[in-house]
């Protein structure tokens, strides 16, 4: 199990690289993004499969992702959102908003509001997690992570 989790990480990582150079990420600030996007993947996934909750999970897993991002971003001297928005990329639930289309332009309304709702609860977990990872006071962030300047 630990061995999948690992590829998981890699994989969430190689993803969300991928999504930052589409977007056009500052090229310095790829690996950080790749990094964002797996430690919150590696959350939802351990979350959703050790206690079999997923939307705790994504909840989770958006809070990390969410609280990564803003040290990165005091760290880094950057704004929060180029970790955030490229981090976020594994989490949001793509096949559920294809399927959920799907069924509504099929007329099957009892996928159709299936998915839905799978959908919309990921899709509120995720906002979840970032409205909790930003109700953290940032100087609590500019303490801890921003870098420290030396007077000589």
């Amino acid at each position: 199990m630990c061995i999948d989790f690992i590829i998981q990480f890699i994989v969430a990582m190689i993803a969300t690289l991928g999504f930052a150079i589409v977007f056009t990420a500052p090229k310095a600030e790829l690996l950080f993004c790749g990094l964002s996007g797996a430690i919150g993947w590696i959350f939802y996934s351990v979350i959703a499969t050790v206690l079999e909750a997923p939307t705790l999970g994504n909840v989770v897993g958006a809070l990390f992702l969410t609280v990564f991002s803003r040290s990165l971003a005091v760290n880094r001297k950057n704004p929060v959102t180029i970790y955030l928005i490229t981090g976020i990329f594994p989490l949001v639930p793509g096949a559920g908003i294809y399927y959920t289309s799907y069924y509504l332009i099929m007329n099957d309304m009892d996928m159709f509001s299936s998915y839905g709702l799978s959908t919309i609860k990921t899709a509120g977990a995720i906002v979840m997690g970032i409205i909790l990872g930003m109700a953290f006071p940032q100087s609590w962030f500019n303490k801890v992570f921003a870098p420290s300047c030396h007077k000589s």
